[in-house]
């Protein structure tokens, strides 16, 4: 019995910790991306939307070439984002039931974990894109912003409102000017 409820548990706080992750990641990245994107001036008017790119104080050459892909990049983590957010409301509801399958929690939890993965990839080859046009001051001040803005002690990944005023989703969470 203890062996079963141990099991449970472990599996119950993982659960717990994926969808913490999950809602961050929800209210992270704005809601109505397509639609803001389509709505934004072009970069050609030197324009910066986005207020880390902003900071980093880009020619209108670099953010040339980072607007289309910081575009494509917005558009998938919002797509994976709400493939998590889904999964992890299924997940929630399997936890609920008031006879909870194991088996089925622990193969939600691997598809949430697959969706964060995919993430996590998004991120990472949206940097190595980025550092291509950076130059090595902007490149080293990014990551500086990206570390202090980082980390729960940093009020980073949070269950919090979308509203919140912390975190590297910040950076990326406004989007373009209406037009």
């Amino acid at each position: 019995m203890w062996r079963s409820s141990k099991r449970f548990l472990i599996v119950a706080s993982v659960a717990l910790n994926l969808a913490f992750v999950g809602v961050w990641l929800a209210h992270a990245l704005p809601s109505g991306v397509g639609e803001e994107l389509a709505a934004s001036r072009p970069a050609t008017q030197g324009r910066l939307w986005c207020p880390l790119h902003e900071k980093l104080d880009l020619t209108d050459e670099q953010w040339e070439r980072i607007e289309p892909r910081l575009r494509e990049f917005r558009q998938s983590a919002q797509s994976v984002c709400q493939n998590v957010s889904r999964l992890r409301l299924e997940m929630v509801g399997l936890i609920e039931s008031p006879t909870p399958d194991l088996e089925a929690i622990a193969a939600k939890q691997q598809e949430i974990q697959a969706g964060q993965r995919q993430m996590q990839g998004l991120v990472i080859d949206h940097l190595l894109a980025e550092k291509e046009v950076l130059t090595p001051r902007q490149e080293q001040q990014l990551f500086t912003m990206i570390r202090e803005q980082s980390g729960c002690d940093r009020g980073g990944p949070m269950m919090m409102s979308g509203r919140q005023r912390t975190g590297v989703g910040r950076m990326f969470r406004k989007g373009p000017p209406s037009q």
